[in-house]
């Protein structure tokens, strides 16, 4: 047999909750075993398809254990080897993938049994992680391979973009490499267009590799046709090289009090000022802040406040707070183009726009942008999936917004009212989902959590972290284990709406010429695949 398909045992106990075990035979090494491998299951009925989630020891007389042989006496360890000692494999049955009518009519379905006593157990062949995950065609993307498979691991980009999902991983595991790879998939393979609120210039022109000092291309440089580079800081942009296609400036009177009650934290204001932002809202209309920010300490202000029931000390407190905002360079007191317009008008072009915030990588010019931006936008698109449903105009094209740190818009405080923790919600109701970023899952609002269609998460170390993002999942047990042995970088455990069952992987390669010319050669257009490529390398 081939290393693929190398018989391993026999199923000797288990249960459906919490999986079976397998004893392995005298000729398979268990140090050739890896958590996280995929086996099959022969059962008399049917085809079980699970991964190996845990491995260990098993002595047949626990005498051998107090007394075991010498170490330089190789022949009774040989001897004892297969016989009274041997190697035990705890394994997840998933999936049957074949004998029962069900699947073989319907392909692959949830495991309800266990296999028999003495089934035999054998390593997944590339044909059984084809039949179980697909193999790569127009809606599937090539994200990575199962650890210590050449199999590609394929996802269906259609079905995942229907539903908000989340990549998680602690700082350094290549959570940004990750997000730079499944939007790559999501040009190539869906129909959805992509809003990228890029902190750190990392989904742009270029970013930056996981090897020290090394620059990668990114989306613009792959895709010219199909990326538009918004910029909040110009300057930043021209010193990097990057040519962009519009400087976002934000006014005064486009900023709403929402957007303040969201930063309430960051600008370190109290409840009272949070609160008095409302009232000047409505006590100067849409330049409520400017006229704010113009107001002086006279006694025409303490009359003002004291008929508004503001307080001088949470006056000043909320002063303090817009002179921050006031500060950011791209806040102008009139906008002299509308952002929100020009970013609709190359979505509805089919053009993803990645927003780039240069040297403002303040978390306050973060939230406030993105959640301001966001608002609106989602605004227009549920205007247009109303007009849709009434028979006036054709649905706008799905869109998906990507968002870093995460937990700032969509903690247990702030995700009722941020626009992040609606569209999280409600499910794709007006066509737009979440890409979510994150290294502490475990701050994230658990219904919002539970929202997400599929997870991608890299390590994880804070038990917390892991917890949350493996709630609610079948086999969270066993999965922890695989989880906590993923390497530090490159790879991953998937799970969730667009993959059958849970998968870990080793995410593919980026970086290297023929990895830019496997994704050009993913566009639509055979001409423009090669016309991307020439631009490339000649």
């Amino acid at each position: 047999m081939t290393e693929t398909n190398q018989a391993l045992g026999i199923v000797v106990s288990g249960s459906v909750e919490k999986g079976v075990d397998i004893r392995l035979d005298a000729q398979a090494s268990i140090e050739d075993m890896v958590v996280g491998r995929y086996v099959t299951i022969k059962g008399k009925k049917r085809r079980f398809f699970g991964m190996i989630t845990d491995i260990s020891l098993g002595v047949t007389d626990e005498a051998i254990t107090a007394t075991p042989p010498d170490s330089a006496d190789s022949f009774t360890a040989e001897v004892l080897e297969g016989t009274a000692t041997y190697g035990t494999l705890h394994v997840l049955p998933m999936l049957t993938i074949g004998g029962d009518v069900a699947s073989i009519v319907e392909g692959p379905q949830p495991v309800k049994t266990v296999p028999s006593h003495f089934s035999r157990v054998s390593l997944a062949s590339e044909q059984d992680m084809e039949l179980v995950f697909g193999k790569e065609d127009a809606q599937r993307f090539w994200i990575g391979n199962p650890l210590d498979m050449e199999t590609k691991l394929c996802l269906n980009l259609e079905e995942l973009v229907k539903r908000s999902n989340g990549i998680f991983g602690k700082s350094g595991t290549g959570k940004t490499f990750l997000t730079r790879l499944l939007l790559i998939g999501m040009l190539q393979k869906s129909k959805a267009v992509n809003l990228i609120f890029d902190m750190h210039n990392e989904y742009g022109w270029e970013g930056s590799s996981e090897s020290a000092g090394r620059k990668v291309k990114a989306l613009k440089q792959l895709f010219p046709e199909k990326v538009a580079v918004f910029t909040l800081d110009e300057e930043n942009s021209k010193r990097r090289g990057v040519s962009t296609d519009f400087t976002v400036r934000i006014g005064f009177d486009e900023i709403e009090p929402e957007d303040i009650a969201l930063l309430r934290q960051t600008l370190n204001l109290t409840e009272a000022a949070t609160e008095a932002v409302y009232q000047l809202r409505r006590r100067f209309g849409r330049d409520w802040m400017q006229k704010t920010l113009d107001l002086s300490d006279s006694e025409d202000t303490k009359n003002l406040l004291q008929q508004m029931n503001i307080h001088e000390s949470t006056f000043q407190n909320l002063r303090r707070g817009l002179a921050t905002i006031r500060r950011l360079p791209f806040i102008v007191q009139r906008a002299p183009v509308d952002a929100v317009k020009s970013i609709l008008e190359y979505l509805d072009r089919g053009i993803n726009v990645v927003l780039e915030f240069g040297r403002h990588r303040d978390i306050t010019a973060y939230v406030l942008v993105a959640n301001m931006l966001a608002r609106r936008i989602y605004t227009r698109y549920q205007e247009k999936m109303e007009a849709s449903m009434a028979g006036n105009v054709a649905a706008p094209t799905p869109l998906v917004i990507t968002i870093e740190e995460a937990h700032k818009f969509l903690n247990r405080e702030v995700a009722n009212y941020t626009i992040f923790g609606t569209i999280a919600r409600e499910m794709r109701k007006y066509n737009v989902t979440l890409l979510v970023i994150d290294q502490r899952p475990s701050a994230i609002d658990e219904e919002v959590m539970s929202q997400l269609g599929t997870k991608i998460t890299c390590l994880l170390d804070n038990e917390r972290d892991i917890d949350s993002v493996l709630a609610g999942v079948s086999g969270k047990n066993e999965l922890k284990t695989v989880l906590a042995r993923l390497a530090p970088k490159q790879q991953a455990l998937i799970f969730g709406h667009a993959v059958p069952m849970p998968v870990p992987i080793k995410t593919r390669e980026w970086g290297s010429q023929e990895s830019y010319k496997e994704f050009a050669r993913g566009t639509d257009s055979k001409q423009q695949a090669e016309k991307d490529i020439k631009e490339l390398f000649d």
